[in-house]
């Protein structure tokens, strides 16, 4: 049965009645309705009660779905971001292979490095880049807690356009390449940027007009789209460029981001009274709904709206780990079920799922998701790499060890000379 409230202004009341309790009355049997609302209807319903007299509000408390499309949506948009990551890490890796290859072949007596073959602005991050970048997250965290204003989440906007407008443009670019093959060759000197092909100059000002546009109309219903293509496409273009040698790093760096989750979710409610991560990704000392650095989908049959959410991070990370295997399947010529990534892929998916399933049997508190996806992606990893016997190789190399063919061109000749 719903209750209607009417409310009025208190001006409308003649009289004031003492809320106080007499000094001998012991039960009391009170009944004080408290009612939780989105921002958006409280200031809708501060609105009605400035212009009218009176306001009729109806309160029902409906059940909320055990699953919701949304989640299922996000599980996509995760894990699709990482396949295409993936698959364009590994292409240009292999091209760069067979022109090192080639090169060799033709006797070139310098061997060039990955840059010039292709793979421009490739960061191999090392050990010690591993940890520092989750000190450095820890503490970039800790300041988007302390200092989240308006004035801060305008910036953070900003940065977010910055990064997603260079992540469209490198998407885009190396997509229409294929049909726009002339445009994407031919070059052109601009001032401050040097030489920029004609179809990055084309693609340009739309990327930053879609980011612009997000920017201000971030607070509509339907601006999540515009962030989640911004946020995959620089999702997919960090993963294309930064990139792990070998699996020593990657367990690293997941390790030390797994106990960051886990300490920003968990262990910092008794430091701070309430959990850091949460707070910042909901955008609770913001006023709008979380910050740009994450994907998100309204929850479809949810009555009690919301978005259903998951960090930059809980993609990034494990996507590095997972476009390393399939760089490593590629090089070694391992087929699907015969490598490592088909495998890592299922596992990340799964992780993710678990990490739903605790986040509805735990009543929608919010749940890292590291805690879940690192020990079943890193540890199915090193366990296959295990059983196979080329753990070692993963380890220390992080690529299979292939014939040069320079030394056997030169082996071949010698022969020749001999006979």
């Amino acid at each position: 049965m719903a209750l209607q409230l009417i409310f009025f202004p208190f001006t409308a009341f003649a009289e004031l009645y003492k809320m106080v309790c007499d000094p001998d009355e012991t039960d009391l049997d009170i009944h004080i309705p408290a009612v939780m609302m989105p921002q958006d209807a409280g200031a809708s319903l501060e609105k009605m009660l400035l212009n009218t007299s009176s306001v009729s509000v109806q309160l029902y408390s409906p059940r909320r779905p055990v699953v919701d499309v949304a989640e299922v949506f996000l599980w996509l948009m995760a894990v699709g971001t990482i396949l295409c990551a993936s698959y364009w890490s590994a292409w240009s890796a292999r091209d760069t292979a067979i022109e090192q290859e080639k090169l060799l072949k033709d006797a070139v007596d310098e061997i060039p490095d990955a840059k010039a073959v292709g793979v421009s602005g490739v960061v191999d991050i090392n050990t010690a880049s591993a940890v520092l970048f989750v000190l450095v997250a820890s503490c970039f965290l800790v300041m988007l807690y302390k200092l989240m204003s308006n004035w801060f989440l305008e910036l953070l906007v900003i940065l977010f356009c910055i990064g997603g407008v260079e992540g469209l443009q490198t998407c885009l670019v190396a997509l229409l390449s294929r049909w726009f093959r002339r445009a994407g060759e031919s070059f052109i000197k601009v001032p401050f940027f040097g030489a920029v092909s004609h179809l990055t100059l084309a693609v340009t000002p739309f990327c930053i007009a879609f980011a612009v546009v997000w920017a201000i109309y971030r607070k509509v219903s339907f601006a999540w789209i515009g962030q989640d293509i911004l946020g995959i496409a620089l999702i997919i273009t960090v993963l294309q460029i930064v990139h792990i040698p070998n699996l020593k790093v990657g367990t690293v760096l997941l390790s030390c981001a797994f106990m960051y989750d886990i300490f920003w979710v968990f262990v910092s409610k008794k430091l701070f009274h309430e959990s850091v991560m949460i707070v910042v990704a909901r955008g609770d000392k913001s006023g709008e709904d979380g910050i740009p650095m994450l994907l998100k989908i309204p929850r479809m049959f949810d009555p009690w709206g919301g978005y259903s959410i998951i960090g930059f991070g809980d993609i990034l990370l494990p996507g590095l780990i997972i476009a390393f295997s399939l760089r490593y399947d590629w090089l070694a010529n391992k087929s699907l079920q015969a490598g490592y990534f088909l495998w890592a892929m299922l596992a990340y998916g799964l992780g993710l799922l678990i990490t739903y399933v605790a986040l509805n049997l735990m009543d929608g508190h919010g749940q890292p998701a590291l805690l879940y996806i690192v020990p079943f992606t890193l540890g199915t990893f090193l366990a296959l790499g295990k059983k196979r016997g080329d753990l070692r190789v993963l380890w220390t190399r992080g690529e299979p060890e292939r014939p040069c063919p320079h030394v056997h061109l030169q082996h071949s000749h010698e022969l020749n000379v001999e006979k």
